[in-house]
């Protein structure tokens, strides 16, 4: 009777080790989930829209700008954000006015990344709205631009999740002095 109480014993404490060992595990995993893998909002901050090309002719009016723009991602994430082909919008007063496709790519945990387009705006199609006579004859022409990237985080390699970026820009452009400014902001969902 003795080695079957001693074996009922080393099984109780084999099974209270193990249900302890991965009580802590799942415990650090999910302190780690919380804290050092907790995703963080990425960054986009605007290098650099550079005026690359502009066309106009006042009478008849005709306007053509060609935008380059470059970007920087910054993910402060332990994971790398790997996403889908996409398409960057510019809206003027709520028109679109120009769109250029950004190609699939990866953004590095913990890095910055760059990411460049051309934009050609095309602004005979805003002529009809009401506000762009104003609008021009300020020198100034205000747009908006949008972007949304679909795509998945992936870290320590086994954890992935799906995410989306949204990333946006108030851009004026002074067309006689041929130059712009702009202000953005993004954000990200799990």
């Amino acid at each position: 009777m003795e080695p079957e109480k001693n074996s009922r014993r080393g099984l109780k404490l084999c099974c209270i080790i193990t249900t302890l060992v991965v009580f802590i595990v799942v415990v650090v995993f999910v302190i780690l989930f919380f804290t050092i893998l907790k995703p963080k909002q990425a960054k986009v901050i605007t290098q650099s829209v550079t005026l690359e090309h502009i066309k106009w002719v006042p009478l008849p009016f005709h306007l053509n700008v060609t935008l380059g723009v470059t970007v920087t991602v910054e993910n402060p994430n332990h994971g790398s954000f790997k996403f889908q082909n996409s398409t960057a919008y510019a809206t003027y007063r709520g028109v679109e006015a120009a769109s250029a496709p950004i190609e699939a790519d990866t953004i590095p945990a913990r890095a910055n990344h760059d990411i460049s387009t051309t934009v050609l705006v095309v602004a005979d199609k805003l002529v009809s709205n009401p506000d762009f006579g104003a609008d021009l004859a300020s020198g100034c022409i205000n747009f908006t631009t949008s972007v949304t990237l679909h795509g998945k985080v992936t870290a320590l390699k086994f954890l992935k999740t799906k995410a989306t970026v949204y990333g946006s820009c108030d851009v004026s452009l002074y067309y006689l002095a041929e130059n712009l400014t702009s202000v953005c902001w993004s954000s990200i969902k799990y």
